[in-house]
């Protein structure tokens, strides 16, 4: 079966930064909705249209293509009697993005002198990646699947 529009598709994949580095890797098959269901990056399944069991794919992903460009507007600087409890580098928190007006995930990036350093940037934007990966399966999508949108997994629903 061929990877096509409302297919499941199962992959392994290893992501690296583009001096070669391994960034990530999955130790089990992941599965995604095939066809504009934003389940993977846009480039990446249209690299993957058409292909099947036991096919490779290697792309080269620009920023906007991956994590998006690095935007500085979304680093902030805010007093630490903003946040609750002790704050750590690495701490996340839910917050407004005023530029786009919604929610977004800031990430604690650097504390000193009662100052918080928070970042609304993905940790891979601005970065070209290198996205390689192995069909590992391809089937028919349910109609509960394609109802909501994803993928299930092969144990039941879940979101």
């Amino acid at each position: 079966m061929d990877v096509g529009k409302n297919t499941v598709v199962s992959l392994v994949y290893e992501l690296f930064d583009l001096d070669g580095e391994l960034i990530e890797k999955t130790s089990e098959p992941i599965a995604y909705l095939h066809g504009g269901y934003q389940g993977i990056f846009k480039a990446v399944e249209k690299a993957l249209d058409g292909k099947t069991l036991g096919d490779t794919v290697d792309i080269k992903l620009e920023p906007e293509e991956a994590f998006g460009d690095y935007d500085e507007k979304l680093v902030h600087l805010e007093p630490e009697e903003k946040f609750p409890g002790t704050v750590e580098i690495g701490m996340e928190f839910e917050g407004h993005d005023e530029s786009s007006k919604s929610q977004a995930v800031f990430r604690v990036t650097d504390v000193a002198d009662g100052k918080v350093v928070v970042d609304g940037n993905h940790p891979l934007a601005g970065l070209g990646l290198m996205f390689k990966c192995k069909v590992h399966d391809v089937r028919f999508a349910t109609e509960e699947e394609l109802s909501h949108g994803h993928a299930h997994q092969t144990d039941g629903h879940q979101h």
